[in-house]
């Protein structure tokens, strides 16, 4: 992880988290502030307390003593079915079929090669 070190310092956290804690994080270089804030989604920070709008959750072999340090839920990759998942927007829940690919579509609708990017 390129900036690993930083993430680990500041975890992954709202905007207001930061905003509301400016002088805390103000050496922080704004890139990585960006980056946790992006993963996290929107929320609020009200009397020392984040309030997520949404919980992210990692598939991955990462350990969850390691996700929880920087405020993310985890769970086994290989206890995933997938299917177990789809239609149920009701209850909050959106699977996004190949999303990494979406990251990276053309305007065209081609995805790149991978040293095109």
């Amino acid at each position: 992880m390129t900036h690993g070190r930083l993430i680990r310092q500041v975890g992954y956290h709202t905007r207001n988290y930061f905003l509301e804690q400016w002088d805390r994080f103000k050496d922080v270089p704004r890139a990585i502030l960006a980056h946790s804030t992006h993963v996290k989604g929107i929320g609020t920070y009200r009397n020392g307390v984040e309030h997520d709008r949404m919980e992210v959750i990692l598939a991955t072999g990462i350990p969850e003593d390691v996700c929880c340090k920087i405020n993310l839920g985890c769970i086994d990759p290989a206890t995933i079915d997938p299917s177990e998942f789809e239609n149920r927007e009701d209850e909050g829940i959106l699977v996004v079929p190949h999303a990494g690919e979406m990251l990276f579509r053309l305007a065209d609708g081609t995805v790149p090669d991978i040293d095109e990017l």
